[in-house]
């Protein structure tokens, strides 16, 4: 072969070798071991959308109805895998769509890559056609974004955003990526090299001897110990260490909101759950330990209430792997700023065997005063229209707390998180900081793709279903078996209740005329039923759950049904009301 048929031969090889800006999008999204993507098309993305038409036997596109319902798809999937959840959509009001799921998984520390596209570079700031900026929008709310307007940027920047996203403590990252970009064939061959190391970023911080030290000596001289558990827990897989410590220094353990199942309920340490509307003991409990064990929470202010009247005996752990949030709210004794399991481990070795059997029962005892107060009447009350706590106990109990429960914004949220005894980790899907009503229909579905051996029951609100029900029309096409539950009360009942008893019962703007729930279900080709009566629950609960694929069953509970306990805003968590 000649020389000049050697070249010839040579360039065919590396334009065979070169792909397009779009195409080298999905093949670095199979790199990194992508399933599933959640998504909308658009005139920006197409060029994305087109490609994926030769790899959709290798990835896997839901299409949802809505870009918010994609992005919280998005988190559901991550929330139950601990795998990075991917959502596509496009510019301009596609991906303004996003921002509030991109908000939500921000603060609740959930690792999401969203693709978005953008006009062409040449008209950047020309106000054209469904040109946002995107950067500047999700700035605040994203743990890194990157504008894309080369082709060969692509590999560089999803690279490095998987790794920021779910490394530390994760978050969401947002890739805008121009359509020139897209359209134009990369300059060299394609390439990818998952990112390992960022100079300047460091998320995972060394554990400190000192630190642990100083540590395991206030939780070694501790006489009532208390263990606040996190999320962060669950994001370092740090359920077992969690366990085995609390078990070797015989210390009670209660779990924030987002912490929820990374400790078995009916663990004997295990004593309920913290905040606004949490268990009593706990709350109280707060107040009268002498060694508060933060591990892998923010101290929000849903769990502390009052700051200047929270845990003020206590001396204070927090083991937190994000530097920032140590000290932010609750001065910290012993700080230990690093990987909640790789703390955790160190921290086994210094512990001291103990046992405070007295000091848990003291939790026990406020249990019973919850459970006259509270419990024994709600889950059985002997008239009037059904409640949402003994709707939550049976569905808790016909499941043994196995399933993945995930819980929109409101009432019923409180109850679900408080009555459904989890006996699994990762079941808990919420969204907690951010409080974004619309969450749970698409979040589920989410985690049913991410988990579908397992049994996902979406509880949700009235209010909160009729933010995202488009959704309905993505489980239908797309066959997710998803069990919904509305437990509708015809109100947006969390802001009734602050009105009833902060308001002198002005209920401005919070009563629903409700839609035929059933109806639109049908119309969109899922099974459904509807419980007005008490006699007919348990059968309608069986029936729901033993179906397969999704179904939707409608409860109509009390109108005027209160969550309690409940820590009035502004109050200490020792002032926890139970009616």
């Amino acid at each position: 072969m000649s020389t000049s048929s050697l070249e010839v031969e040579k360039k065919k090889t590396s334009a065979a070798e070169k792909v397009s800006g779009s195409e080298a999008v999905l093949k670095c999204l199979l790199e990194e071991n992508v399933e599933v993507i959640f998504g909308y098309p658009g005139g920006a993305i197409m060029p994305i959308y087109d490609a994926l038409y030769g790899y959709m036997d290798r990835l896997n596109h839901i299409l949802t109805r809505h870009e918010q319902g994609a992005v919280h798809a998005a988190q559901g999937y991550a929330r139950v895998t601990g795998k990075t959840g991917v959502c596509f959509a496009t510019s301009g009001p596609g991906a303004t769509n996003l921002i509030t799921g991109i908000a939500d998984a921000q603060i609740d520390s959930t690792p999401l890559v969203c693709i978005t596209g953008q006009v062409f570079s040449t008209l950047l700031g020309t106000d054209a056609f469904q040109e946002t900026d995107v950067v500047g929008i999700s700035m605040p709310v994203t743990k890194w974004n990157y504008q894309v307007t080369r082709a060969d940027e692509i590999p560089y920047a999803i690279a490095k955003g998987f790794y920021i996203a779910n490394s530390g403590r994760p978050g969401p990252v947002l890739i805008d990526i121009t359509k020139d970009a897209q359209l134009a064939m990369m300059e060299e061959a394609f390439a990818y090299q998952k990112c390992e190391k960022i100079r300047s970023y460091h998320p995972y911080p060394s554990v400190e001897a000192s630190a642990v030290k100083a540590a395991a000596e206030l939780i070694n001289s501790a006489k009532k110990p208390m263990l606040l558990v996190g999320q962060g827990v669950l994001i370092a897989e740090a359920q077992k260490e969690l366990i085995t410590f609390a078990e070797k220094a015989g210390i009670p353990m209660a779990s924030t909101l987002m912490g929820l199942s990374a400790v078995p309920n009916n663990h004997p340490l295990y004593v309920g759950y913290l905040g606004m509307h949490g268990n009593y003991g706990p709350n109280v409990k707060t107040n009268e330990c002498d060694v508060l064990i933060a591990v892998g929470m923010r101290f929000d202010d849903r769990v502390t209430g009052n700051l200047s009247k929270y845990a003020k005996q206590a001396k204070v752990v927090h083991i937190e792997i994000d530097p920032a949030e140590i000290n932010k709210n609750v001065k910290a004794d012993a700080p230990v700023n690093a990987d909640a399991k790789e703390a955790l481990q160190a921290l086994i070795k210094l512990t001291e065997p103990n046992s405070h059997e007295s000091w848990v029962q003291e939790f026990r005892d406020c249990d019973e005063v919850e459970f006259d107060k509270i419990i024994k009447k709600a889950i059985a009350p002997e008239s009037g229209g059904l409640q949402m706590v003994e709707v939550m106990k049976k569905i808790s109990d016909k499941t043994k707390g196995k399933s993945i429960l995930v819980t929109d914004v409101g009432q019923h949220q409180m109850v679900a998180s408080r009555y459904y005894a989890f006996d699994d980790t990762r079941s808990n899907v919420t969204s907690g900081g951010l409080g974004t009503m619309g969450f749970a229909l698409p979040a589920a579905m989410g985690a049913k793709m991410g988990q579908p051996d397992r049994q996902v029951i979406a509880v949700i609100g009235d209010g909160g279903f009729q933010m995202t029900i488009q959704e309905l029309g993505t489980i239908f096409q797309s066959n997710i078996g998803v069990k919904i539950l509305i437990l509708n009360n015809n109100f947006l009942g969390m802001v009734r209740q602050w009105q009833e008893l902060f308001h002198d019962k002005r209920y401005s703007f919070t009563e629903l005329t409700n839609p035929n729930f059933q109806k639109i279900a049908e119309g969109y080709g899922i099974p459904t039923n509807k419980v007005e009566t008490r006699e007919l629950l348990d059968d309608a609960l069986d029936q729901w759950l033993s179906a397969d694929g999704p179904q939707l069953l409608e409860v109509v509970v009390e109108k005027e049904e209160n969550v309690f306990p409940m820590v009035p805003s502004g109050a200490s968590v020792s002032d926890i009301r139970l009616e």
